[in-house]
């Protein structure tokens, strides 16, 4: 077989491939045995007709195509391999000659990851907030955890901002009923703004009982859009009753016995998360570092698949929210211009950031275990709220696994950047990136991740840091099995990978 490579620009070449006619022997031979299955000849059995008949009554070409369309993705396969490309999707793969019993050729043209090097990132340094928990901080989170305690309390005045209202909400245009714009027994935060345009002007002043008319445009249903006069009646008035901040109060919401272990407790929790977001600050402004540091072209289908994963992302989302993408937008104060230049460029950086850390894996001859496997399965399963063993057959079943193996390269390639950079918070203070992971991990046994955690998680209880630790080592086994079908990963796996598809 022979192949030449025509570089038609830095990130799209063209493979030229001519293969002697008697290579396709064993696909001409298995596609004979399968039409042979297929067809019915009179004084043959299925499966035991000779070549020369179904070339008479099938036809020699269709017996050339059906070894070629075999032959093809190997062939393919075999001269990516040897020109050691990183192709990146599928190619647009032509037939340019085919003579029976002498040569078969074909181009195939496909995009490539480009070829570079990562250059030296010893010397990097970036600058991540600094850590430090207020006192405003822990009352916000002390007073969220007393939101969540709050009892709601009828009382026998008018609605005023901050109370909730039970209503009832009655809609019409031009005196005609609109059924999906009416509901009974609704719990309305006064001053909330989370309803139709309006509500909360109508509801101050009423009282249980009382109702009243205005004009809204409506945000749902069939006649979304359309101006329609609401009425809303208001069943009853109640008020919101926060526990008193004492150590009774500590005793209901937590484990503590009193206000003050659980402040300090909030504040132990905050810190560990400040911490942690600082990890995951470094670790993307290390990237962004050496990202500035490397030139490369990219793709143009890539960016652009990566765009389009992008906004369907972003579809789900609003759909999921009840909004649209021209709501969204002006809640973000965005022109649709705008945005789409903002997916763009987040798109072509987040490829670009793939190919750098692909190729670093590579140069520092970067590997994967598979009880990094297993514990990177076990992770995303708790994340997603499923068994580990279910995520595991899932990403078996549907040829995940070399995905995820790309996926752990990459964080590995990341996590020796980091390594090598100087982390200095706002007040010039040098992080110890080792040193903050071990402290964290010491505090729960469990592995730090540096990812951002919402400010909630500070006002649960201790004991769950313990339960994630022992669903961890409980569940950890379970993945072995399915990490075991994927080989014990090093850097040529991922590039033989890379080689398949990006």
């Amino acid at each position: 077989m022979k192949t030449d490579v025509e570089e038609l620009t830095p990130t799209r070449v063209k493979l030229t491939v001519e293969v002697p006619f008697d290579e396709l022997k064993p696909n001409l031979d298995k596609a004979y045995k399968e039409i042979s299955q297929q067809v019915s000849i009179k004084g043959f059995r299925r499966g035991k007709v000779p070549a020369p008949l179904i070339d008479k009554y099938v036809g020699r070409g269709a017996v050339l195509q059906e070894a070629v369309n075999d032959a093809l993705p190997e062939l393919y396969g075999r001269a990516v391999e040897e020109k050691e490309l990183f192709v990146l999707g599928q190619p647009d793969v032509e037939v340019t000659e085919l003579n029976d019993g002498e040569q078969f050729a074909f181009t195939a043209e496909v995009d490539i990851r480009p070829k570079f090097d990562v250059p030296d990132y010893d010397g990097l340094e970036v600058t991540v907030e600094t850590a430090e928990v207020t006192d405003e901080q822990i009352d916000e989170t002390v007073d969220n955890l007393r939101e969540r305690f709050a009892s709601l309390t009828t009382v026998e005045r008018a609605v005023e901002e901050g109370d909730f209202a039970t209503v009832d909400l009655a809609a019409t245009i031009d005196g005609e009923d609109i059924e999906d714009a009416s509901t009974s027994g609704y719990s309305y935060e006064v001053g909330s703004k989370s309803a139709i345009e309006g509500l909360d002007d109508a509801l101050i002043g009423l009282a249980a009982g009382e109702s009243k008319t205005f004009t809204s445009t409506l945000v749902g249903g069939e006649r979304s859009g359309e101006e329609a006069e609401v009425t809303v009646t208001v069943q009853s008035v109640k008020v919101k009753n926060k526990p008193e901040l004492d150590d009774d109060f500590a005793q209901m919401a937590s484990e503590f016995d009193t206000i003050g272990e659980l402040r300090d407790d909030v504040k132990t929790r905050l810190d560990r998360q400040g911490r942690m977001q600082q990890l995951s600050d470094a670790r993307d402004k290390a990237l962004e570092a050496l990202l500035e540091k490397v030139e490369i072209p990219l793709p143009e289908k890539v960016v652009e698949e990566e765009i389009g994963r992008r906004n369907q992302q972003l579809e789900q989302q609003l759909q999921m929210a009840g909004m649209t993408k021209a709501d969204y937008l002006a809640d973000e104060e965005k022109s649709e211009e705008d945005f789409d230049q903002e997916v763009a460029d987040a798109a072509a950086l987040a490829v670009k950031g793939g190919f750098v850390l692909d190729q670093l894996a590579v140069q520092e001859e970067l590997g994967v275990e598979n009880e990094e496997l297993s514990e990177y399965v076990v992770t995303q399963a708790m994340q997603m709220g499923v068994a580990p063993q279910q995520l595991a057959q899932y990403l078996t079943d549907n040829n995940q696994l070399p995905a995820i193996v790309s996926e752990v390269l990459r964080s590995k390639a990341l996590n020796l950047v980091v390594e090598h950079v100087t982390i200095k918070d706002e007040a010039g203070n040098v992080i110890d990136v080792e040193a903050v992971q071990r402290e964290l991990n010491g505090e729960t046994g469990e592995t730090v991740a540096a990812e951002t955690t919402d400010a909630d998680t500070a006002e649960t209880d201790t004991a769950e840091a313990d339960a994630t630790e022992t669903a961890e080592a409980a569940d950890a086994d379970a993945v072995e099995t399915a990490a075991d079908e994927a080989p014990a990963a090093d850097a040529t796996e991922a590039k033989d990978e890379d080689k398949k598809d990006a």
